[in-house]
């Protein structure tokens, strides 16, 4: 019997181009002899639109468009007529195929929850923690992970203290320093800054994407990252590694998304002891945010041996180019088998928690 499978992609976020990247690549890979499915767009103003049952892999991001003639209310995936022919009704599994602010950072995934609906990847709880950068670092200082330092301020502290703040920041952190917006991924929003001047305008743009925003002390570092899979019980990927390929760059979205200026190496070569450090430590940080099902950790490792946390990202780049599915690959598990992997996840998962009782 198929699995009946809902596509949640797109979405009213900046990332939702990356998205739509996602959901193409996915669809092109799921099997239609094990899966029926079912997509649901949500545009960039953030109304949810059913597409039909697809027949066939989607050509092109823009087969994945649909008229808001078909737009639906949210709450209606719990009732929503899979098969119009049969009448049966409901979804197996809803698969949330959205990067960013609502829709990976625990919006949809709480929606989900109460509709009593399995879905694939992090709960709220991680998928909001995770989102916000803010949030996941005092979180990682609780676990004892070790980070960078880092000082965060929103836009009302900013504006009314800049010189301060301004001030705050090279006595804490110093030059060069990264600025980000607190919940935003893809790199979207992000500036290496050398000075005040430019410290300056970086704040001023990442405002514009977020209220919140958190400025980290710069090293010189490799970045390595790893792959993990699980719910309780999560295993670690080979590792990885980005190289900018631009001096003094960072991978940025443009390196990312549009002018290829980075390279991805996998594995990574690390010694033994460093991979198995920088592995328990991608564990403990999954754990600490109470993660399932997926999640990319990035690290810092230093010329002098020393290991820092970044990050962790609780819906990774999903394309079969991007680092995570990459990452299993070179681990043994290829594109669609990494997929049906995440769904059988989702369903254990929610198997689980139906044990929990709600009544005393």
């Amino acid at each position: 019997m198929k699995t009946k499978l809902g596509l949640l992609y797109g979405g009213k976020s900046a990332e939702h181009d990356v998205s739509m990247q996602t959901a193409l690549a996915v669809i092109k890979a799921l099997d239609l002899a094990k899966f029926d499915i079912y997509p649901i767009y949500i545009t960039k103003d953030g109304s949810w639109i059913n597409g039909p049952k697809l027949t066939g892999p989607a050509e092109s991001v823009e087969a994945l468009t649909f008229t808001t003639e078909r737009s639906i209310s949210p709450l209606a995936l719990q009732a929503h007529s899979t098969d119009e022919n049969s009448g049966s009704t409901g979804y197996d599994v809803i698969f949330p195929l959205l990067h960013g602010p609502n829709g990976e950072d625990g919006t949809v995934q709480g929606m989900l929850e109460l509709l009593n609906l399995p879905y694939v990847g992090n709960g709220v709880l991680a998928s909001s923690a995770g989102m916000d950068k803010v949030i996941m670092k005092n979180i990682f200082a609780q676990a004892g992970l070790p980070q960078v330092k880092y000082t965060w301020f929103i836009r009302s502290e900013w504006e009314k203290n800049t010189e301060s703040s301004i001030n705050k920041v090279a006595e804490e952190l110093g030059y060069p320093c990264f600025v980000k917006p607190a919940n935003l991924g893809s790199s979207v929003g992000i500036s290496k800054c050398n000075d005040a001047d430019e410290l300056e305008k970086a704040v001023a743009e990442a405002f514009q994407f977020d209220r919140k925003i958190i400025i980290e002390e710069g090293v010189i570092a490799r970045e390595v990252e790893f792959g993990i899979l699980g719910n309780d019980d999560p295993s670690c990927s080979v590792a990885g590694e980005i190289i900018p390929k631009k001096d003094f760059a960072f991978y940025d979205y443009s390196a990312k998304y549009v002018d290829g200026n980075s390279a991805m190496v996998i594995p990574a070569e690390i010694k033994e002891s460093e991979y198995a450090a920088l592995s328990e430590m991608a564990i403990t940080a999954f754990k600490s945010l109470d993660c399932s099902g997926l999640v990319r950790a990035d690290f810092f490792l230093t010329k002098e041996g020393k290991i820092y946390i970044n990050e962790v990202n609780t819906m990774p780049g999903f394309t079969p180019f991007s680092m995570f599915p990459l990452l299993w690959k070179h681990t043994g598990i290829d594109y669609p088998a990494l997929i049906e992997t995440l769904v059988k996840l989702a369903l254990e998962r929610h198997e689980e928690k139906q044990k929990i009782k709600y009544t005393v």
